[in-house]
């Protein structure tokens, strides 16, 4: 499939998902039980983490389909700084997060129209701040910081793994491409790509000019033909050492 008609595919199934959003945002202050439907967004995250990565942060996500959508084009589209990726930042941004939540909860209980209302609020909040971060810096960016997509990441490790064929030229027309602005060439001599903030569209695999990179179970690589290169002296070591 040919790029262009692979981004288009990916936007039809954002235009759908993304909808989800204003009804929790902008609904939920009216309707505050609506709130709870943040608890489905939740567990669709961390259950498809489980076989496929962050996936559901692809285009399943109602935010993230909404921020490629809306912000791609009027986004300052910078290099994301270092500091969002840091692992400190997520544990900061969960902690306050689930603090709030559950503070909220806390006084809300047992009023189910105060405990949704803690949803939209914390929804609302973190939307708003993804918007500005997006506008001025690059549309995903609050990805990276997301709890939830940072849980997700963390269990989802090594699962649906990126593979990157011993013929890559490190042409870098996957980091030109990738929505979260990675660069899977990086890790070419292990073979496999290791950020766990990918979040397996495949974008990258069809830009990818000489086609070395492949998303899904080993099965399906193997009767594709990818090659993956050789391990790493770090990964033989460890396995002789098992």
């Amino acid at each position: 499939m040919k790029l262009k008609a692979f981004v288009n595919n990916r936007k039809k199934l954002q235009w759908v998902t993304w909808l989800g959003l204003p009804v929790v945002v902008i609904g939920g202050w009216f309707y505050p039980l609506l709130g709870f439907l943040l608890i489905g967004c939740m567990a669709g995250a961390v259950g498809i983490a489980a076989y496929k990565g962050r996936a559901w942060c692809d285009w399943m996500c109602p935010r993230g389909s909404f921020y490629d959508l809306f912000l791609d084009k009027i986004s300052g589209k910078r290099e994301i700084p270092k500091v969002f990726r840091s692992a400190w930042l997520r544990i900061i941004v969960i902690c306050i997060l689930f603090t709030v939540i559950g503070v909220q909860i806390y006084f809300a209980w047992p009023d189910p129209k105060g405990m949704g209302q803690a949803f939209v609020m914390v929804l609302t909040i973190t939307t708003s701040i993804g918007i500005l971060l997006g506008l001025a810096i690059h549309p995903r960016i609050w990805c990276h910081i997301c709890p939830m997509g940072t849980i997700a990441g963390y269990m989802s490790r090594d699962k649906y793994p990126l593979i990157i064929d011993d013929k890559c030229i490190s042409c870098k027309a996957c980091e030109k491409h990738c929505p979260m602005q990675l660069a899977p060439y990086i890790d070419r001599d292990n073979g496999k790509f290791g950020d766990t903030d990918c979040i397996k569209c495949g974008t990258c695999v069809v830009a990818c000019p000489v086609k070395v990179l492949s998303l899904g179970p080993v099965e399906k690589r193997v009767e594709a033909g990818v090659k993956p290169a050789p391990a790493s002296r770090k990964d033989r070591v460890r396995k002789a050492a098992a």
